[in-house]
C-alpha cells in the first residue's frame, strides 16, 4: 500500500504534467466525477460538512485493520474533485497517518492554496478538519 506521501506525489507529478489551472481545474472535476455517490441516507446532518460554501457531505468508514475509509460528495463540481483529491491522500489511511500529514503542505505542493478562491480554502480547510477529527476520535 503507497503512504500519503507517494500519493501525494504521484498527485503532483499528476498536476505538473497538466500546466495551465484551467487543464487542473478540468482535472480536479474529473476526479469528482469518478467518485461514487453517496446513498441517499449518507446525506445527513451528521455527515455534511460545516464551514463550507457548497453542500458538503464525507461518510467515515472504520475497516476492520483499524483503518479509515472516507467517502464523500458535493453540489459543486470543483468542490467535489477537491473531495477526490482528499480522499486519494486520506482514505484507507490509519488514524494516525491522518494525524500525522501536514494538509497546508500538500495544498501549497498541489498549487491550490494560490488557485483556489479564499471561500474555497475555508471550505477545503473544513473537510481537512473534519476528516482529522474523525481520525482523532477514531485513535481515542
Amino acid at each position: 500500500m503507497t503512504t500519503i506521501a507517494d500519493e501525494l506525489t504521484e498527485l503532483a507529478d499528476e498536476f505538473d504534467l497538466l500546466g495551465d489551472w484551467e487543464e487542473r481545474y478540468r482535472y480536479v472535476i474529473d476526479l469528482g466525477r469518478e467518485l461514487e455517490p453517496l446513498a441517499e441516507g449518507e446525506r445527513n446532518d451528521a455527515n455534511k460538512v460545516h464551514g463550507c460554501a457548497s453542500q458538503v457531505w464525507l461518510s467515515t468508514r472504520r475497516t476492520p485493520d483499524g483503518r479509515l475509509a472516507f467517502r464523500g460528495d458535493s453540489d459543486a463540481h470543483i468542490v467535489k474533485g477537491l473531495i477526490a483529491v482528499l480522499l486519494r491522500l486520506y482514505s484507507n489511511r490509519t488514524p494516525e497517518e491522518i494525524a500525522s500529514f501536514d494538509a497546508r503542505e500538500a495544498v501549497q505542493r498541489l498549487g491550490l492554496s494560490e488557485a483556489l478562491s479564499t471561500q474555497r480554502s475555508n471550505g477545503l480547510a473544513a473537510m481537512v478538519a473534519r476528516i482529522r477529527r474523525d481520525a482523532e476520535l477514531a485513535a481515542a
